[in-house]
């Protein structure tokens, strides 16, 4: 019975992750008919994405006591500001550029955290991981299309990969400070994160946005949607589910992505973007999943002479 019933968490779990997973690969179309910039598009996700937690928090009681725990506090301030910044490079990249190649590009963040890891905090790195790191690399060039790069990009298009790859490097370091920090309470240290975001571009919103009109929809789905839904589901299923299955459930996300931006924008990619999209998964996959580049030497059995 205790069998059949850790079952069937485990598949709730898995539905709950897969429904995250399929919202936040439309958090670009959002942003797009909004028909906002990319920091007043950031600040209403902050905002009406800190109400929801908000809510949601007291109601369920999370937040009992969250203002006893100093080390969380500043935390949260510091890894918010980087999440933060880290939104608003990411949605100007995908103006500049594509959705679905910025979201491609974007995916190369779990490198950067792996990188910063060793570099910063001494963390052993199997030379695997590193291998596994460099394909991927190979694979964020390849989804940039370089062949467009060199030949037909202007300025604006370089601008958005240049702005998108600075998003991921942000969302590195900030993820790599809520690894340790969110450990005990991820809810509040969400929540934390997007009220710091509204402290932070509340005065540089555009006053633009104060009119009727539908893009109060997809602002007020920005938040509840991509900073609120998305991450109560995402924290309600991770604790029941490996490590293994949340990382192959993650390639849901660019997938999404790219179906969205064609069926919605029409945006075609060359075959060399698919490529990269692969070897991205596939990088990631080997350092999730501890893949080996090579296969180990045999072991010589001994025998007594």
């Amino acid at each position: 019975m205790t069998s059949l019933s850790g079952h069937e968490g485990r598949r709730t779990a898995v539905g709950q992750l897969l429904f995250a997973e399929l919202l936040i690969g439309s958090v670009g179309v959002f942003v797009h008919e909004s028909g906002q910039d990319a920091v007043t598009a950031v600040f209403y996700r902050c905002l009406f994405g800190g109400l929801f937690l908000l809510i949601w928090g007291l109601a369920r009681g999370h937040l009992r006591g969250l203002w006893q725990e100093r080390a969380l506090l500043r935390g949260a301030v510091v890894s918010g500001v980087l999440l933060v910044l880290n939104w608003v490079a990411l949605f100007a990249g995908m103006a500049r550029s594509s959705i679905g190649v910025a979201t491609m590009v974007y995916h190369f963040f779990p490198f950067v955290m792996l990188l910063l890891a060793a570099l910063l905090l001494g963390e052993r790195t199997r030379p695997a991981d590193l291998g596994w790191t460099l394909l991927a690399f190979v694979g964020v060039v390849g989804s940039a299309d370089p062949v467009r790069m060199w030949r037909h990009a202007d300025a604006t298009y370089l601008v958005g990969i240049g702005m998108t790859l600075l998003a991921a490097g942000l969302c590195g370091a900030s993820l790599l400070m809520s690894r340790q920090l969110g450990k005990q309470r991820p809810f509040a240290l969400v929540m934390l994160q997007c009220w710091v975001g509204v402290a932070m571009l509340a005065g540089f919103s555009s006053t633009g946005v104060f009119h009727a009109g539908w893009h109060w929809g997809w602002l007020v789905g920005l938040g509840v949607i991509h900073s609120g839904i998305v991450y109560v589901l995402f924290y309600s299923s991770y604790a029941r589910l490996p490590v293994a299955s949340i990382a192959v459930m993650a390639f849901i996300y660019p997938l999404v992505t790219l179906v969205l931006d064609y069926l919605v924008y029409g945006h075609r990619l060359v075959p060399v973007q698919f490529a990269g999209l692969a070897l991205i998964v596939l990088g990631t996959l080997g350092v999730n999943l501890k893949w080996t580049l090579w296969p180990a030497p045999a072991r010589r059995a001994c025998v007594p002479e």
